[in-house]
């Protein structure tokens, strides 16, 4: 296997959070003795409410410590089920309409167990183009026959849902998408879709990991505006709006029971600390407290999205805070990168293949709670690196 090319190399780099929660640190400089480094302020989390310094998170976190350690010490089936475990999945059930939560470690685990739990080697399975890598792990698990349509392109979709209607008679599909796409910053129409894959008997699982927290109705995310029965599953993170950890799965009673039964990425792993359910409970409530908070999310967002378009790049696509701006070229996009650094904003080079070939972007993600004048400092950085 050829080794990738310099512009393309990862590096891992590290942070320390400023108390404030605008900005981050690179810790390396600091530790070796350097002058101290000058903060960034933070374009790149996906810390869209700035949640993850949020004193009311911290405190419900220090006392579910205090209560119950540091970690759970076995799996839910065995030891690991606390009564935080148990409120969490309960409020998350009430406040998205939904009849069971089942909490997971991880969004990857949880997406994984969502499509062994939908699909198997016998399913056809329908993906966007641009699901994450978690979903299309989950497909490859289950053995599935998968299909890609185009990024949020229901006629593509319709027009290979008739084609495993004709190939595969008896066998109900899987269509597969987000809410909110993390490298895109685009949404489809779920309600559409939704449509689409009622009149072709396809079930319908919708991550949601993005959206939560920033999208539809009080942050519920796209699928809340649905009837109950239109999607069949949805996943969600806890490590982005809810600044906190973990993730879970929300369906009707019976898809929950099955997953209590049968999913392997909830029987064999260790139950999710209770302090991140804690915080992540902790953020919930907060989002209930405040409900506009998404609102004005968006309208920042929009704000910013024609300011780009203003100052001449492509105004980025969607509703949400995430603002791509595709440079092409991996170096092209590592050196705006550094030019942004310089001007005190963090916002990292995406490349392939986590974005398609030739797209190489810098990822904005607009949140919350940023320093007056960022976006002032955001155009004048960029008009230096055109």
């Amino acid at each position: 296997m050829s080794s990738p090319s310099q512009a393309r190399r990862r590096q891992l780099r590290t942070w320390r959070p400023n108390p404030n929660g605008s900005g981050l640190l690179p810790v390396h400089a600091t530790d070796q003795g350097d002058e101290e480094p000058r903060c960034l302020v933070d374009l790149a989390s996906n810390d869209y409410l700035n949640l993850a310094q949020h004193p009311e998170l911290i405190a419900a976190a220090t006392e579910e410590i205090k209560r119950s350690g540091v970690g759970a010490g076995g799996s839910r089936l065995v030891s690991g089920s606390r009564p935080v475990h148990d409120q969490l999945e309960h409020q998350l059930a009430q406040w998205l309409n939904r009849d069971r939560v089942l909490l997971y470690p991880s969004g990857f685990q949880a997406n994984l167990a969502a499509v062994l739990a939908l699909a198997d080697r016998h399913t056809p399975v329908l993906a966007d183009r641009l699901c994450h890598h978690s979903l299309l792990t989950g497909v490859q698990a289950s053995g599935a026959r998968l299909q890609r349509f185009a990024h949020n392109d229901l006629i593509d979709l319709n027009r290979k849902l008739e084609r495993c209607r004709d190939r595969h008679p008896g066998q109900q599909p899987l269509v597969i998408t987000e809410s909110l796409f993390s490298m895109e910053g685009t949404s489809p129409n779920l309600s559409a879709m939704a449509e689409l894959c009622s009149s072709h008997a396809a079930r319908l699982l919708v991550d949601e990991a993005h959206a939560l927290g920033v999208l539809g109705d009080g942050g519920r995310g796209l699928s809340h505006a649905l009837p109950h029965k239109a999607v069949t599953m949805l996943s969600g993170t806890f490590g982005k709006a809810f600044g906190s950890g973990g993730a879970f799965l929300a369906c009707d009673a019976d898809l929950g029971e099955t997953l209590l039964q049968t999913s392997g990425a909830f029987r064999y792993t260790t139950a999710l600390a209770p302090s991140l359910a804690a915080a992540a409970l902790a953020a919930l409530t907060l989002m209930q407290r405040h409900p506009h908070w998404s609102e004005e999310l968006m309208a920042t967002s929009q704000q910013w999205r024609s300011a780009l378009a203003a100052a001449g790049w492509t105004r980025p696509g969607g509703a949400g805070p995430i603002l791509p701006l595709v440079i092409g070229s991996d170096q092209a996009a590592l050196d705006r990168q550094q030019t942004l650094e310089a001007a005190g904003l963090l916002s990292i080079a995406i490349r392939p293949p986590t974005v398609p070939e030739g797209t190489a972007r810098l990822r904005l993600v607009v949140r919350r709670l940023l320093p007056d004048g960022t976006l002032d400092t955001l155009l004048q950085a960029l008009s230096l690196s055109r």
